[in-house]
């Protein structure tokens, strides 16, 4: 049995924020959970994926957000407890869902999982998506510790339910990826089935309707700022008249920060965790006993702003400050060490810098960039596109994925990203502005995502480029979750579907479509070749698993190889491949047989043949 389907109340568990929010969403009796997989909020659609094959919880893994939040939208307006869960870019792909969702309403409680990844450690931005309960006019809570994440849950499923409207649930990095001790609750019974009532002129958004469904929305949202007032989630510690306004894991930091600096009985602490409405009149009443208010946020000045218009509506003139120069900055993550020494710098109290560990004697610790992995499908692919295209000026569009540390040299296979998807679309615009020669990466499940519309353009209008499908079989990125272009049956698993992306690209109506296995070089150099030369939409598909996933597997039978004495040290293949299984001993190259996974790519362009496989490992 997996192990947060343990039902034991008041046991403790030791979990991931992830797999803390995943057990809340149990307990509170969810039916349908969907997602687009993504990094920091992996995790949560992972023991949700599991516990469904152990229980009545019905789980997929989408084709896109807009799409996950489209069925758990009708889901929800069917009577049954559901939940999308995305990370914080996948926000902007279900937001043509989510506006007019916030109009529509729901009939039973869904909670939409925003994970804010502060610092870009997974992602391409470090957009802050509180704002996306503002343009959309919903609720939004934000839990400040691991085990306040999974009790949040029930709150947030029954207030979606109150309010008969989504409730947007905020996490970052730093909470899905702690660790706590967690008191399990009572799991609720699980309605699984429900019915859809019609009701066209409420649910169909024509402008008629739409415009009385706004109304409802704006009704809905004066009673949501009741209930902010009065929540739990929004309290009040120590006392003082120096006063600290704070959100999420940024409350934990100023607590022990006031306990450190001596400040307890200085320092009141508002945290708010429903923070969408913000409770004005609980801000304001809590401003008129301080002298001097710090906000302590990370991302944008979300709450900075709206305190600030709270106390010019009171006439308030006390100073307000968080983003500025010399205090919190709207880049990064914070840390204790730095809210520790904002607060003491802002309320002028006398602080020190603890010693720091003398390390001038210790070697500095040698730079491990992130590399593909020993043996990368990608990396045999980016090399024969690179030897094809030998002689031609290029632009290489890339994608979100794995392959996106091709922009590191040696492979040095990317030139312009955006979003998932616009590896296709900016391929279009650069084969119309440019002389350039256009090769185009995408992966399987990215192409699934959002790359499929920018084909079809690229088709309609005739524009000219190669696109290049790395299909390894995964969502590797993010942890091998399926996509539909998944086999299934491998992982032994049925009732599910297989969609082939060689089908797709030939249904759309591309003439030359081209796979290739990229482990053998020599065939996918000519392959490609024929591809580029192509005047139109071509597309090449490299299909070998990745390696990681065949291993996991136990697919990988091939035997590693090693450098034999003909070796006369050009090292193409350190220089151009650059596979962290070789590596430099004195002035020889040497492969790492713990890491080679045999897919010989090394051998095949090696000018000596000096590369061989071991006879036995």
């Amino acid at each position: 049995m997996h192990k947060l389907l343990t039902d034991q109340p008041g046991q403790k568990m030791l979990l991931l924020g992830n797999e803390a929010i995943a057990r809340g969403a149990i307990e509170a009796g969810v039916a349908v959970a969907t997602t687009y997989p993504g990094t920091p909020s992996s995790e949560i659609s992972l023991n949700l994926f599991q516990m469904s094959r152990e229980s009545d919880l019905y789980f997929e893994y989408s084709v896109n957000e807009k799409v996950a939040l489209e069925v758990a939208a009708a889901a929800a307006n069917s009577g049954i407890r559901s939940m999308c869960v995305m990370k914080h870019v996948g926000m902007n792909v279900a937001a043509d869902a989510l506006m007019t969702l916030a109009y529509i309403g729901v009939k039973a409680g869904l909670v939409i999982i925003t994970a804010d990844d502060p610092f870009m450690f997974s992602s391409q931005n470090e957009q802050d998506n509180r704002y996306y309960a503002v343009i959309s006019g919903l609720p939004l809570l934000e839990p400040s510790s691991v085990e306040e994440a999974g009790k949040m849950f029930a709150f947030a499923f029954d207030l979606s339910e109150k309010l008969c409207e989504p409730v947007i649930f905020r996490t970052t990095t730093r909470l899905n990826h702690a660790t706590e001790a967690v008191s399990l609750g009572k799991i609720k019974k699980v309605k699984t089935k429900g019915d859809f009532k019609k009701d066209p002129f409420n649910y169909v958004t024509v402008p008629a309707v739409a415009r009385k469904l706004h109304v409802k929305l704006l009704e809905n949202y004066k009673h949501a700022e009741k209930i902010s007032e009065t929540s739990a989630y929004n309290f009040i510690t120590g006392k003082g008249n120096l006063g600290v306004i704070c959100n999420g894991v940024s409350y934990n930091y100023v607590y022990d920060a006031a306990t450190d600096l001596g400040m307890r009985d200085r320092i009141k602490i508002l945290r708010i965790g429903f923070s969408h409405p913000m409770p004005a009149k609980l801000i304001k009443d809590f401003l008129k006993g301080c002298k001097k208010v710090l906000i302590v946020e990370e991302g944008e000045p979300y709450m900075e702003e709206s305190v600030k218009a709270f106390a010019q509506e009171e006439g308030l003139t006390l100073p307000i400050t968080g983003k500025s120069k010399d205090l919190f900055s709207r880049l990064y993550e914070f840390n204790p060490g730095l809210v520790r020494r904002c607060i003491a710098r802002y309320f002028d109290v006398p602080y020190t810098l603890p010693d720091t560990v003398d390390l001038s004697n210790i070697p500095e610790i040698p730079q491990r960039p992130p590399n593909l992995c020993a043996g990368c499908s990608h990396r045999a692919t980016y090399y024969a596109v690179k030897k094809a295209a030998e002689g031609l000026e290029t632009i290489y569009p890339s994608d979100i994925g794995c392959y996106t540390l091709g922009l590191l040299p040696p492979l040095s296979m990317a030139d312009f990203l955006i979003c998932m998807g616009s590896s296709v679309g900016t391929s279009c615009g650069f084969s119309k502005a440019t002389d350039k020669k256009v090769i185009a990466f995408i992966g399987d499940s990215t192409f699934f995502h959002s790359g499929i519309p920018g084909l079809i353009n690229a088709v309609f209008n005739n524009h000219n480029f190669t696109l290049v499908i790395l299909d390894n079989g995964t969502t590797a990125m993010t942890g091998h979750q399926p996509n539909p272009g998944v086999d299934m049956k491998k992982l032994n698993l049925e009732g599910f579907g297989h969609v082939s992306i060689e089908n797709v690209v030939r249904g759309i109506g591309v003439s030359h479509v081209t796979v290739i296995r990229p482990y053998n070089i020599k065939k996918s150099v000519e392959a490609v070749k024929k591809a580029l030369n192509y005047k139109g939409v071509s597309v090449v598909i490299s299909k070998q698993m990745c390696t990681l996933y065949a291993k996991s597997l136990k697919m990988l039978k091939a035997l590693p190889f090693y450098i034999s004495d003909k070796c006369k040290n050009h090292r193409n293949c350190v220089n151009e491949l650059a596979c962290p299984a070789f590596y430099v001993q004195g002035e020889k190259v040497k492969i790492d047989p713990d890491m080679c996974v045999g897919c010989s790519i090394c051998a095949q362009i090696c000018p000596e043949n000096a590369i061989l496989p071991l006879k036995n490992k």
